[in-house]
């Protein structure tokens, strides 16, 4: 009877039990009369009945099942018209909400999105799936499929947040994706069975993604764009906001940039930087990537411009290197014999040049 995040509805029926709001609602008292108009359309022992008929369940705060993240919306404020702890939640799928909600991540992104925001979505998803994390997103087209398609590939949990019924399929499209995920994984949606999704319905579902993960992964989005909506409630809800970077000429890219930027979203290029940032602080700490060691790394400054003074090819005498490099003779001398010993250099007959080693190793053997 209620659209999800309602706040009008939620101010008017602050403290009241469901009993209590059902027996208001039915009363048609004139400051519940915007409410009371569905009246005749609502069954909700239908309802229960036909998401029952879906292997389906209802799900409300102080079941076990009950994910109690969501209770943070109650001081998150409002973003669209939009907020709110749900009433309830509709669930199809054999597994256990709050368990899976446990640890999981969102990832959202753009329904026209490239192939590279497709793969960027996909092997991430994997990746976390790999690290028993779920993936939670949104069903759409794009960015949200490949997320789930990638966790299933994983052989990881995934929950697909709707903004319609549980058991309706939209878009059609992924009418097969949204079967196994209801197999594998689970389906949620804070309307009952039969729902169509608006855009205001889209709005709310929103708050759920981001208010029942540990942090919203962005791919790709515009700067006007749904996902970007997603972030902002994981910003009010306290929640990560990270961000995968894109070519810089690509539209789909600017809103993740526009997060990075002046958002203060993370900046996500591997598993293990999403890692860090949903853990508790000090734990899953990342690495800066560093190159591979090489041959003359850790070598005197003396020594090293030693070095740079040996001709690669045709063989020079120490004096004439020791000019080049800018040293006397026999500190030249001294690190010559130190680059030999270390295979760097070699001596002939006319002189000192490179090794055929080190020659191989700067790609001029």
């Amino acid at each position: 009877m209620v659209e999800p995040g309602d706040p009008a509805a939620l101010e008017a029926f602050d403290g009241l039990s469901a009993r209590e709001v059902w027996d208001l609602l039915r009363t048609g008292a004139p400051r519940v009369e915007r409410w009371a108009n569905r009246l005749a359309n609502t069954d909700p022992e239908r309802d229960l009945a036909r998401v029952r008929a879906v292997g389906g369940r209802f799900v409300i705060p102080g079941d076990d099942e009950w994910p109690e993240q969501v209770e943070v919306l109650a001081d998150a404020g409002q973003q669209s018209r939009r907020g709110g702890v749900p009433y309830g939640l509709w669930v199809r799928g054999p597994g256990n909400l709050r368990e899976a909600l446990a640890k999981s991540v969102a990832i959202v992104g753009s329904r026209a999105c490239s192939s590279y925001g497709e793969h960027a979505a996909a092997e991430l998803a994997a990746g976390l799936a790999d690290n028993e994390v779920t993936v939670v997103s949104g069903g759409a087209y794009g960015i949200d499929a490949a997320a789930h398609r990638g966790a299933l590939a994983g052989s990881g949990m995934t929950i697909a947040v709707l903004a319609c019924g549980v058991d309706v399929c939209y878009p059609k499209r992924n009418t097969a994706l949204f079967d196994r995920i209801a197999t594998e994984g689970l389906i949620v949606s804070e309307l009952p069975p039969g729902c169509s999704p608006t855009k205001l319905r889209f709005l709310a579902r929103n708050r759920l993604i981001a208010a029942s993960t540990l942090g919203t992964l962005v791919v790709e989005a515009a700067v006007r764009s749904g996902a970007l909506n997603s972030a902002g409630w994981a910003e009010q809800c306290g929640r990560a906001v990270l961000a995968v970077p894109g070519p810089i000429t690509s539209r789909m890219s600017e809103g993740a940039h526009l997060l990075v930027r002046e958002r203060n979203a993370v900046l996500v290029t591997s598993i293990a930087d999403i890692l860090e940032a949903i853990s508790p602080l000090g734990a899953a700490l990342t690495s800066y990537p560093h190159a591979p060691a090489g041959p003359t790394d850790g070598l005197d400054l003396e020594v090293q411009r030693t070095l740079d003074a040996v001709p690669v090819l045709r063989p020079a005498p120490a004096q004439r290197i020791a000019v080049t490099a800018g040293l006397d003779t026999d500190t030249v001398q001294e690190c010559l014999e130190t680059l030999a010993d270390a295979d760097l250099v070699e001596y002939l007959d006319s002189g000192w040049r490179l090794s055929p080693n080190h020659r191989r190793s700067l790609g001029t053997a």
